[in-house]
């Protein structure tokens, strides 16, 4: 089968499309013909040797944590789930022609595989940063870097919920952060004054790692309300870095009830092919993404 893999760290020339063993599904596990992979930021950390105890790396490794697909194995001890199904999920090496799934979910109705491919670990990240930043119904949440997948995730899950989102973002993803119900701005020179102006801030979330721990601090009067997933310098402010991953089936499992019930859409702005991958490691490292980047396969 086709793979993106890996034989040393560095930028995303060190990425090459090989020839690989297939995988197999063991016990507790289901394998998928992939046909979609989404591409987060923790695939790029991970190819540039950053350190993450979540994802221990032993070379050459393969890419990708989020699939969808068909499932054509299904591992011992498993039910509930048939050769066949078609699954959204967590695995591993999954920019591949087949991956093994650790955590799934039958792809709701309607959701085509290039779209269901960006929800995983998206929708991890941002039920597990609502719920460590401690911001509950009533209250407003400032999200730094507001218009990428995880944070079109928290303005959706947070509306969803009760909560305000003040999001900040580019100058042409103003328009796409009130759709998904934020009260928007942009940044840049005089972003905190703007922030101000559209109300109290009760918590904060750094999802762009940016630099603006400070002033989220200031905006928000106490570190323990701020907390980010991209910046590792974080804690020297006293501020929380969240990257430790939550329940994925639970995450799964909402995801699917917010789908069906029409309250949860994150768009597709590019898709790959295996052999671009190496451009959408680029092109995501940029950053200024509206939804989400995948590989199709």
């Amino acid at each position: 089968m086709k793979k993106v893999s890996f034989a040393e760290f560095g930028g995303p020339d060190v990425l090459r499309l090989i020839d690989s063993e297939e995988p197999h599904a063991g016990p507790g596990r289901i394998r998928i013909a992939v046909r979609a992979a989404g591409v987060n930021p923790v695939d790029w950390r991970v190819r540039e040797g950053q350190v993450l105890k979540a994802h221990p790396t032993e070379l050459p490794a393969g890419v990708g944590l989020d699939a969808s697909g068909v499932v054509d194995e299904v591992g011992e001890g498993v039910e509930g789930i048939e050769v066949g199904d078609h699954v959204f999920g967590e695995g591993s090496s999954t920019y591949a022609e087949f991956a093994v799934l650790s955590a799934w979910a039958r792809m709701p109705e309607g959701l085509t595989f290039e779209e269901a491919a960006g929800y995983p670990s998206v929708m991890e990240t941002a039920l597990r940063v609502i719920r460590e930043v401690g911001v509950r119904p009533g209250q407003t949440l400032l999200v730094s870097g507001a218009s990428g997948g995880v944070g079109s995730a928290v303005l959706q899950v947070a509306r969803d919920r009760g909560i305000t989102v003040i999001g900040t973002a580019g100058v042409a993803n103003q328009d796409y952060l009130r759709g998904l119900g934020a009260l928007a701005t942009t940044y840049g020179e005089g972003w905190i004054e703007r922030v101000r102006e559209l109300g109290r801030v009760d918590a904060a979330l750094d999802l762009a790692g940016s630099g603006v721990i400070r002033e989220l601090v200031d905006l928000t009067g106490d570190p323990h309300k701020v907390l980010t997933i991209a910046d590792l310098a974080a804690p020297e402010l006293g501020v929380r870095f969240s990257g430790v991953a939550g329940s994925v089936p639970d995450a799964l499992a909402e995801a699917a009830d917010l789908i069906a019930r029409g309250k949860l859409h994150i768009p597709v702005e590019k898709s790959y092919t295996l052999a671009e991958a190496a451009a959408a490691h680029t092109d995501s490292q940029a950053g200024h993404t509206r939804g989400r980047r995948v590989v199709l396969v």
